[in-house]
């Protein structure tokens, strides 16, 4: 049974530990966080922008510290998950690492290449695991068209467009805090841009129009991604958090093939769950086939990448929705949109 430690119990860090719950061949052996209410299981005050809000923990059996240093001191714990402030990726990922430890680090991977590429070189120096976890490729429908674009079943991809907007996060400082979170376009429309480059590939150039804080920040935007090998290829993208906060939360896509059209678009609309597109198949016969997603209920994304996290562990190996180059190369992505913007010009990637 794998152990893991859980550095960091805010909305992400529970809803992890909810997650793994249900995952196979590991259980949460320790957690660390700073807050005493949490080390002693009360974690009403937690909330985020879907699922359920916190409760009171039974943590008597699991190890609970107090600094991230005590978690990697834990024999108990063979991966820590890093669901830490953006801010402390690079430096929490490079401690865990050199302490021997597998690691799953929350998106994004850091908010600098620089950073990004020294926790690699960290990783390999260590001969250990580091994977990003960038949930969007474990949502059903996500996986559906990642599968629809990789098998070819209705011929070649021609285009696609994906949303993502928010309302402005007002359930953590820290993403409030565009310093220290990158802003929505980084930590928000980082999902897609990894969905993006985990499934159609690296674009060559990126065009974007939005709206910049501080002439650095990407509240939100639009963007375009060209590839030089496809430039009949048309794949676009909106993202940020622009939205009132009666939809706190909107995401979906139209995917368009040679032989069908898959559509989907999920919302939260005055604090309820809002299935505006279920997950459909148009065909090239004009008949509509809807294809089974599963509950809807986001945890199970969460299961599925925790599970391939732990799956990776065993085998040795990383898949690709996990892969730190992967998750570079979708910070990239973000950060040439911002240039983009700033520039009112095609940036090459």
């Amino acid at each position: 049974m794998l152990g893991i430690g859980i550095a960091g119990i805010g909305f992400m860090g529970m809803t992890h530990f909810r997650a793994i719950q249900k995952v196979r061949g590991a259980n949460v052996t320790a957690i660390c966080t700073r807050s005493e209410g949490k080390l002693k299981g009360d974690w009403r005050g937690i909330r985020g922008n879907f699922g359920a809000p916190g409760g009171v923990e039974d943590l008597s059996r699991i190890g609970t510290h107090a600094t991230l240093q005590a978690l990697l001191d834990d024999s108990r714990v063979d991966l820590v998950d890093i669901c830490l402030p953006t801010a402390d990726h690079a430096s929490s990922v490079i401690l865990a690492l050199q302490s021997g430890k597998h690691v799953l680090v929350e998106k994004p991977i850091s908010l600098s290449l620089r950073d990004t590429d020294r926790m690699i070189l960290a990783a390999e120096k260590a001969d250990r695991l580091l994977m990003v976890a960038h949930v969007l490729p474990f949502f059903p429908e996500y996986a559906f068209l990642a599968e629809a674009i990789r098998s070819g079943e209705y011929g070649d991809l021609l285009g696609a467009q994906f949303k993502r907007i928010i309302s402005k996060p007002d359930w953590s400082a820290d993403l409030s805090n565009m310093e220290r979170s990158g802003g929505p376009g980084v930590d928000l429309h980082i999902h897609d841009t990894h969905f993006i480059a985990a499934v159609c590939g690296k674009p060559d150039r990126v065009t974007a129009t939005g709206r910049l804080v501080d002439n650095k920040y990407a509240e939100y935007l639009s963007t375009i991604y060209r590839y030089d090998d496809r430039p009949d290829l048309a794949i676009t993208c909106t993202g940020g958090a622009i939205s009132q906060k009666a939809r706190p939360f909107v995401h979906g896509f139209e995917a368009y093939f040679d032989r069908a059209t898959i559509l989907y678009e999920f919302a939260t609309v005055e604090g309820k769950p809002h299935l505006v597109q279920p997950l459909s198949v148009l065909t090239h016969v004009g008949k509509v086939r809807r294809p089974q997603a599963g509950s809807g209920d986001p945890i199970v994304a969460f299961i599925g990448e925790i599970q391939a996290a732990v799956d990776g562990v065993v085998s040795g190996s990383v898949c690709r929705e996990l892969s730190a180059e992967v998750a570079r190369t979708a910070l990239s992505l973000c950060f040439n949109e911002v240039k983009a913007i700033q520039t009112t010009r095609s940036v090459r990637v």
